[in-house]
């Protein structure tokens, strides 16, 4: 589940007018954390062997954090549009602590029958 979940993550990259499931955007979520602590461990340990490795994963992890911002968003935006609500709603994180919490409690929303 988790890595069909992914690779459509993936897959829809670009894809802004779909929509996604609430488990398709969790599933898809979990796994990207799952991969941010992998390679977190890496640089951590390939630090304390050698400098230059350690440079190495880290430059990996930034091309990774940059190479996943747009289908972070595409994801998002299909989720929100998947409980009926306008794209628009991703900006509502702009609004400090309350923001990010009232999206989280969006995104847990179920989908719309005929969204």
């Amino acid at each position: 589940m988790m890595i069909d979940s992914y690779k459509l993550f993936w897959k829809k990259a670009f894809d802004f007018k779909g929509l996604t499931t609430r488990s398709e955007y969790w599933w898809a979520y979990l796994a990207n954390i799952i991969i941010y602590f992998v390679l977190s461990i890496f640089i951590v340990i390939s630090s304390a062997i050698n400098e230059g490795l350690g440079l190495l994963f880290n430059f990996i992890y930034v091309l990774y954090a940059f190479g996943q911002f747009i289908p972070s968003i595409s994801i998002c935006i299909r989720r929100v549009r998947d409980m009926g609500k306008g794209w628009q709603w991703i900006f509502i994180n702009l609004i400090p602590i309350v923001g990010a919490i009232w999206y989280i409690f969006l995104l847990c929303q179920p989908s719309l029958p005929n969204a």
